[in-house]
């Protein structure tokens, strides 16, 4: 039997080769045809060295499934969700890991409509057929093996993330553009041919083998080559992208990191300006200053557990123009209620460029009015009693289930919520404008729930 250890809730992510391999690759393609019935799939990678082999196997399976192959090359996630679309598709697979470290690899598999295929929506039946090597070869016949072709779909992909904002809007602001050596750079450039912007580059190039470290700017240490290039360069603010680009960061003018929180109230913001009474969906973890904007603006709160399978289903269900995560996934009605780490960097653009603000101004209000812990990890030896025994000594307060643990008081609260894929408990505490008051109970949940920093 095959090792299935890679398949996650959401995805397939693990170690090349020991955990995601040809093979593995091979017998997801052939599956996912019979399981979702699919004709055409599209398939794309991201810039890590061992993307080629595995697609090749990839798309070898697809094929002998029955599939005909559309191969849009090396891309960012975002891609395979449009052209999906797009192109008509009955599925997409992309090669990616992420923000993993590059010794990792895995696949994201979306079906029609880019609709996301987790472990409630078909990956847990395709992981049982991956690992026994049980085709269905009955479902096959008559059968014959579909073909590959290639297409470059970065042209309309680029014409249709523009569509986002007024281009007539925009300013001639500098900004630093940092990939961290991943995908985005690509798309930077495709779309610099349309924006009056002056492009600070750095960490440009891909490069699989990640020379300036993991393309993960949610880690502290990956932050600072995009502050420093901002105050080095007098630049308005910097975007930092992480590998497969679907998520994006900011640093303000001074070079200090913005909390990916208050960007899904500043788009919340944005989308109720444009579309007034629109509903806004986000996630549990922080919460206070984003209903603060909804409400105060006219909008409809919807509340929906993390994870991009959760939010992208609440958001089909509810017709949610916009969704985000504190985590830095943007979620866009009009993209296939499908996240995007380049939309999300062009709509802010367009906003710093039509307010005549700076962007320290515009988050600031927001942690005055909503100061937050940022999201700490530790690792614990048992999640589940950490949760029990937080729920027991705050049990004063409104406690609340959907995803983990939040407990709310009248000046601060807290969520707490244990991680799918590791010994890792995960904390989020913010208070009513009392800064002193979160650093207070930050350092008390922490001490009570111990272990060591992840």
């Amino acid at each position: 039997m095959l090792n299935t250890k890679a398949f996650k809730a959401y995805d397939i992510r693990g170690l090349c080769p020991e955990e995601v391999n040809e093979e593995l690759a091979y017998r997801v393609g052939k599956v996912f045809c019979a399981l979702f019935g699919a004709e055409s799939v599209v398939v794309g990678r991201d810039i890590r060295l061992t993307g080629p082999k595995l697609q090749s196997a990839l798309c070898d399976g697809l094929q002998d499934g029955g599939a005909n192959v559309i191969d849009i090359g090396q891309c960012g996630t975002e891609m395979i969700y449009f052209a999906t679309s797009y192109l008509n598709a009955d599925g997409g697979i992309m090669i990616t890991a992420s923000h993993n470290p590059a010794s990792y690899n895995g696949l994201k598999l979306v079906r029609r409509d880019a609709r996301p295929v987790g472990m409630d929506t078909g990956l847990k039946e395709i992981e049982e057929m991956v690992r026994k090597d049980d085709f269905p070869h009955h479902l096959m016949a008559g059968k014959a093996r579909g073909i590959l072709t290639g297409q470059d779909i970065l042209r309309p992909y680029t014409e249709h993330i523009l569509k986002y904002i007024d281009l007539k809007q925009l300013k001639p602001v500098k900004i630093v553009v940092n990939p961290g050596n991943g995908g985005a750079g690509a798309v930077v450039d495709e779309l610099e041919k349309h924006l009056p912007f002056q492009f600070i580059k750095i960490n440009y190039e891909p490069d699989g083998t990640f020379p300036n470290g993991v393309p993960n700017p949610m880690l502290e240490e990956n932050r600072k080559a995009t502050s420093d290039a901002v105050v080095k360069n007098q630049a308005d603010f910097g975007i930092a992208w992480d590998g497969d680009f679907d998520r994006c960061f900011f640093c303000d003018e001074t070079g200090k990191f913005v909390e990916g929180y208050y960007l899904v109230g500043l788009l919340a913001e944005n989308f109720l300006h444009k579309y007034p009474g629109c509903k806004i969906m986000y996630d549990p973890r922080l919460v206070w200053n984003t209903e603060a904007i909804v409400r105060s603006h006219g909008g409809i709160p919807i509340r929906c557990k993390s994870g991009h399978a959760f939010m992208k289903q609440c958001m089909r269900e509810n017709d949610v123009i916009y969704g985000g995560e504190m985590s830095s996934h943007h979620y866009f009605r009009d993209f296939t209620f499908c996240d995007s780490g380049m939309i999300t960097a062009l709509i802010v653009c367009e906003m710093l460029c039509s307010c005549g603000k700076k962007l320290s101004e515009l988050i600031g209000s927001m942690e005055d009015a909503f100061p937050c812990s940022g999201e700490i990890n530790r690792k614990v030896a048992d999640s589940k009693a950490v949760l029990a025994k937080l729920e027991k000594k705050y049990k004063e307060g409104k406690a609340d289930r959907l995803d983990g643990l939040s407990m709310e008081f009248p000046n601060w609260r807290f969520n707490l919520r244990a991680s799918n894929t590791e010994p890792v408990i995960r904390l989020n505490v913010e208070t009513r404008g009392d800064r002193q008051l979160l650093a207070e109970k930050t350092q008390e949940l922490l001490q009570e729930i111990g272990g060591e920093p992840a």
